[in-house]
């Protein structure tokens, strides 16, 4: 990957990610971008914002929502998918102010998503790798994206990942297998909240 961020430009997203959502949940106003970034901070990425609940050391997903590809500057992304992710992931209810104090914010840099390309379907699992690639299925109007920490989370191999895939995009299990559904991978640079306000780090996947 030849895009990289520092882990004090890790932060800096993190807490804009926060103080976005906050903001929103507040007065009902989108903060704007901070002045003075690093042109890098600014360059058009694929982002999302995961906001997970904090029980008993136990993570929840409370909000997971985020712009795949590179057509916005990234802190913008940030706000925009953080204030989206509190409040209209279709999935749950909106996250309220007094939530704050027990969810933790992770932000996943994304790179551009790549076409995988295959003779025949059945080498896709040969092609993505658990740990390192998120997937994206589409065909005709269906579309799923699963960030690259799912799988680990899940214990998925490479195969279920692709029929999670597939499911997440409202397709059958085995979509991945029929002729016409394009397969896409991308990696991600994922910065989260050790605890709700707390620390920042960089957080690595295992690979199977």
């Amino acid at each position: 990957m030849s895009f990289d961020l520092t882990l004090s430009e890790g932060e800096l997203l993190v807490k804009l990610a926060r103080t976005a959502a906050e903001e929103y949940l507040k007065n009902r106003k989108r903060i704007r971008v901070p002045e003075g970034l690093s042109q890098k901070l600014m360059q058009p990425c694929g982002v999302f914002v995961t906001i997970n609940s904090v029980e008993g050391g136990e993570k929840e997903l409370r909000g997971c929502i985020g712009l795949p590809y590179p057509t916005t500057p990234l802190a913008e992304a940030v706000i925009e998918s953080a204030i989206s992710s509190a409040t209209q992931d279709p999935r749950f209810y909106p996250l309220t102010l007094s939530e704050l104090d027990r969810v933790v914010f992770e932000v996943s840099v994304l790179t551009p998503p790549q076409l995988v390309e295959v003779e025949k379907p059945s080498e896709y699992p040969s092609k993505i790798k658990v740990g390192v690639d998120g997937l994206i299925i589409e065909r005709g109007f269906y579309k799923g994206l699963l960030l690259p920490q799912v799988p680990v989370e899940w214990n998925w191999d490479e195969e279920e990942f692709l029929c999670q895939c597939c499911v997440k995009a409202g397709l059958p299990p085995d979509c991945w297998l029929m002729k016409d559904t394009k397969l896409y991978k991308f990696q991600a640079i994922i910065f989260e909240e050790e605890k709700p306000k707390g620390e920042v780090r960089r957080k690595t996947l295992s690979e199977k």
